[in-house]
């Protein structure tokens, strides 16, 4: 059982189904409204959890009942969630507009702005019995360069998700292990031209493993060579989660190699997209395996 700590973001996602996405100022019915739990650090959480991982969630949520539903939500997947501090801001939440298998989403932060490099010390000790550190950029980009130098510091693997994507630090990258950025992603963390991602991973040898949509993942071996894990195919009904279960995956599965963890988190990231809801549709390790036997 991996041991993952995970530093990121706790929101409630609204979720509207439609039949088109709206245009500016234009008003359309919607089909659908519910409420589920997510934010990224809480959908890899919950991803990681499933699959077997023994999870510490570190965030912070507001004094509502959208914080206390997300901490009782990730408590019952099993995670530690006592190092989850309540701020002074509301619980974050997402809107998500979801129309023919696609998303757009608005995230507004709230408590997440308020997760600190102080939250980082004071779970020092689930730092200290990680296998994987795993972080996204829905929390201050100073905490998670706090996160991963910590990280160096206890000589743990950390994981970044770079998205939503900004433009990363030299120091950032040299203490990260493993990237997992999209296309766009990838250029925007590193600075480099679109179309690069090929000779960027080949510069980075086994530290980049890039999702490709319904391609599946690219990555490459310690020699430079690069390695395309094909997708699956599925009948996609809410794609929201597939990146979140992924990261979560390659968490809970990195000490069977890359190759190996790249394509379980894809496996995974797939089955993930046939329900709705961000953690919704994210498989349990019976139902991971269960599918995987089925392709081969």
């Amino acid at each position: 059982m991996a041991r993952v700590v995970v530093v990121g973001s706790i929101n409630m996602d609204m979720v509207v189904t439609t039949d088109t996405f709206p245009r500016l100022g234009e008003t359309l019915f919607g089909s659908r409204f519910a409420t589920f739990p997510g934010g990224k650090g809480a959908n890899q959480a919950v991803a990681a959890a499933r699959l077997g991982a023994d999870v510490t969630m570190v965030g912070c949520v507001g004094d509502d009942a959208f914080g206390a539903a997300m901490k009782a939500t990730l408590a019952r997947e099993g995670i530690d969630v006592s190092h989850i501090r309540t701020g002074k801001e509301a619980t974050g939440v997402a809107s998500i507009t979801l129309s023919g298998g696609d998303n757009a989403i608005i995230v507004v932060p709230g408590a997440n702005n308020e997760l600190s490099p102080e939250d980082i010390d004071r779970a020092s000790d689930a730092f200290a019995n990680a296998d994987v550190i795993l972080a996204q950029l829905e929390v201050p980009l100073d905490t998670v360069l706090h996160a991963a130098r910590r990280a160096r510091e206890h000589g743990k693997p950390s994981f970044l998700n770079p998205a939503p994507a900004v433009a990363l630090s030299d120091e950032l990258v040299s203490l990260t292990t493993l990237l997992t950025p999209n296309e766009h992603e990838l250029a925007t963390a590193l600075q480099t031209p679109a179309g690069w991602w090929a000779e960027v991973l080949a510069r980075m040898p086994g530290r980049i493993a890039m999702t490709h949509g319904k391609e599946g993942a690219y990555f490459t071996q310690a020699d430079g060579t690069l390695v395309h894990q094909p997708g699956f195919t599925v009948e996609a009904v809410d794609s929201t989660g597939a990146g979140d279960t992924f990261n979560g995956a390659m968490a809970a599965f990195w000490h069977l190699g890359i190759e190996a963890a790249v394509l379980r988190a894809n496996a995974a990231g797939a089955l993930s997209v046939t329900r709705p809801g961000a953690q919704g549709g994210m498989p349990t390790l019976a139902e991971l395996e269960q599918f995987l036997a089925q392709q081969s």
